[in-house]
């Protein structure tokens, strides 16, 4: 077992590592792109050095194949892309953040992981809230980021770090610069800290209060993106108390169920468009997102079997991205949704290969959000030839990976973070531990 301090210092670096997935677009705007690559080394030697120090044996074994595969066709890319040199950049941007993912979670426990992910989920809140209330109160006007100048006329809305509207009411956009992004936080940390407080791994007054904190913000963001992901959230955890209540020989009825009401919202959803986006606040184009998608699929439909290359986030003076996706004066740097940026960048095989590892990595999390808990993310029970009528407990952690994945699907409609800083860390985080995960059940007798 490795010494208290270790595991003090392990445990803080795995802070600083998802703090910086979750805001880097802080240490950006606050040291520019030269501080921001300073902190990017540290954490990428970091997590090198604590993946040096793990027993390699089981890596291999227990690494979802699927994640591999999409790594390794994303690497082969590089051979059609049509900017080859952009797609290594791409590509080895995107093993620097898997590599970093990996240290999560193969160094920590399934504890240590949610305790590291809650600190850094409190830290880019309580920092936004702090930097809010500054820049409201004693500022008074919105402010740009740090080391950049705009010889603009007019200076568009979205260039702005903060415009200083938390008195107001929002809608706010934190030390992240961005309200969709501070309202995903947010959401991610109504999660996360309601499984800790649920679970007793925190004490009750503080563990209410950061909740509290993390629903205003939440509010305070106007994100309608962020709403949406959040009422599939909660839509998913009330299926995952059914089937838990079904057990697993009568849940027919629950995935029927669930089919029917997919059905429904995709019916409601071409027939009330204009008027649910309205009831949203956004407009019947989705602010801009019709114009995006469209652009891409025309894009993407050139080169539809194996795509462009990849090249992760748009590089904005590389063709085709140059110009691709311009609103309002503001030139976007993705797709806007996961699927469609990975059938641009790698084609429909692409997608075959980003499928199989987001739906495996569901499937696991599922069954093990529903399933009577054997493992150690969850302490063992008693068999039931000892207490035959004892009904089965779950801990509260074992509903924590399905309702990340929830989140991060339902935003990967509207956004392609999925595939870039956090989003790819988490999921790259649940692939792995939900097959570990599966592989120790799969060894109990």
């Amino acid at each position: 077992m490795p010494p208290v301090r270790s595991r003090f210092v392990i445990r803080t670096f795995a802070t600083l590592v998802l703090f910086t997935v979750l805001a880097g677009q802080f240490w950006r705007n606050l040291l520019g792109w030269w501080g921001f690559g300073a902190i990017a080394l540290v954490v990428v030697v970091g997590s090198l050095i604590g993946l040096a120090r793990l027993k390699p044996d089981w890596m291999w074994r227990k690494f979802p194949k699927s994640l591999g595969v999409f790594l390794v066709l994303a690497t082969l890319s590089i051979a059609w892309s049509f900017y080859p040199g952009w797609s290594a950049l791409g590509v080895g941007l995107q093993w620097i953040t898997t590599i970093a993912a990996l240290f999560l979670a193969l160094s920590l426990t399934w504890h240590e992981l949610l305790r590291a992910l809650g600190a850094a989920l409190r830290w880019a809140l309580g920092l936004s809230l702090l930097f809010e209330l500054i820049v409201a109160v004693f500022i008074r006007h919105a402010i740009l980021p740090f080391w950049v100048s705009y010889d603009l006329e007019k200076i568009p809305a979205a260039f702005y770090w903060s415009r200083g509207l938390l008195l107001t009411g929002g809608p706010i956009e934190g030390i992240v610069a961005n309200r969709n992004l501070l309202g995903f936080l947010a959401l991610l940390a109504v999660i996360v800290f309601a499984v800790q407080l649920t679970a007793g791994t925190v004490k009750r007054g503080w563990g209410i209060g950061w909740l509290v904190l993390a629903a205003g913000m939440l509010g305070l963001t106007r994100s309608a993106t962020v709403t949406v992901a959040a009422a599939a959230v909660a839509v998913v955890f009330l299926f995952a108390l059914w089937a838990r209540h079904r057990g697993p020989d009568r849940r027919r009825t629950v995935y029927a169920v669930a089919a029917a009401s997919v059905a429904a919202v995709i019916a409601a959803l071409a027939l009330f468009a204009p008027w649910l986006l309205s009831l949203l606040g956004k407009s019947d184009d989705l602010t801009g997102r019709f114009d995006i998608w469209g652009a891409v699929v025309q894009l993407a439909s050139q080169r539809s079997a194996f795509g462009w290359g990849w090249v992760s986030y748009w590089n904005p003076f590389v063709e085709p991205f140059d110009g691709l996706a311009v609103r309002k004066g503001v030139e976007y740097l993705q797709a806007h949704n996961a699927w469609l940026d990975v059938w641009l960048q790698l084609g429909v095989i692409g997608v075959v290969a980003f499928a199989a590892l987001v739906l495996s990595t569901l499937w696991r999390s599922w069954f093990l959000a529903v399933d009577r808990p054997v493992s150690a993310m969850a302490p063992p029970i008693e068999p039931v030839a000892v207490i035959e009528r004892a009904p089965v407990t779950y801990p509260a952690s074992t509903l924590l990976p399905l309702l990340l994945m929830a989140a991060l699907l339902a935003q990967s409609l509207a956004e392609s973070r999925l595939l870039i800083e956090y989003g790819w860390v988490l999921l790259v985080v649940l692939a792995v531990t939900t097959k570990r995960q599966q592989a120790t059940m799969a060894t109990m007798p």
